[in-house]
């Protein structure tokens, strides 16, 4: 059973995505709370798997929260499209990625599984339009190793971050590439090593703001 702190500021949301996630066999949520604050003593009360994470909420919002709790609590952002900055800066203080609070029942009790599981999840809708946002005209000097990393990635390397960077899960990109799902992984691997990042995320957030570069 995995476990679910859900933090979100307005009451009838919370409500919702509590009947949500309890609606599924293997999730139970554990822990509310309506700010960032609370949110850090429900992870140190109840030792959650995974928790739901609004941005801009009073007291403590969910940036500094995330910064927080990572390392801790596995950390799913819930936003809208007019908080592509604030994601940004989540991602950033260590959260595993990210949904749009009208995404469907399904897919957001998929995205606890899959961060629970430690992967990365990335709304496709949003992904593009965040990254647009954050683009640097050039690469900043710490960039720079990056880029040559970059360019050492193979021709298959590459087009595996593409669909990375378009929001596709492993078992989409076998289909678009027509490889298996166990070569996908290993790719996704080889590309973390090269990169040297954590996560999907990150790879999403490198590629998409140097490949123009490379």
């Amino acid at each position: 059973m995995l476990r679910v702190v859900v933090c979100d500021d307005e009451q009838l949301l919370r409500e919702a995505l509590v009947k949500i996630i309890d609606a599924a066999p293997d999730l139970s949520v554990v822990g509310v709370a309506a700010n960032g604050a609370q949110a850090v003593t429900a992870v140190d009360q109840h030792a959650p798997d995974v928790v739901l994470m609004d941005i801009r909420m009073p007291v403590l919002d969910g940036i500094e929260a995330t910064r927080r709790i990572a390392g801790r609590a596995r950390v799913l952002i819930l936003t809208t499209y007019d908080l592509d900055s604030y994601v940004y800066a989540a991602l950033q203080a260590g959260a595993s990625g990210f949904l749009l609070k009208d995404a469907p029942s399904e897919r957001l009790r998929d995205g606890i599984r899959i961060v629970a599981a430690g992967q990365a999840v990335l709304a496709p809708e949003a992904t593009a339009r965040m990254i647009a946002a954050f683009r640097p005209a050039m690469p900043t000097p710490e960039d720079q190793a990056l880029v040559r990393a970059i360019r050492g990635l193979s021709v298959r390397e590459r087009e595996v971050c593409e669909l990375i960077a378009e929001g596709m899960a492993n078992d989409a990109i076998a289909e678009r590439l027509h490889i298996s799902r166990y070569t996908v992984k290993v790719h996704v691997s080889n590309i973390l090593g090269k990169l040297g990042v954590p996560d999907r995320v990150h790879v999403v957030l490198a590629w998409s703001r140097l490949r123009g570069h490379v």
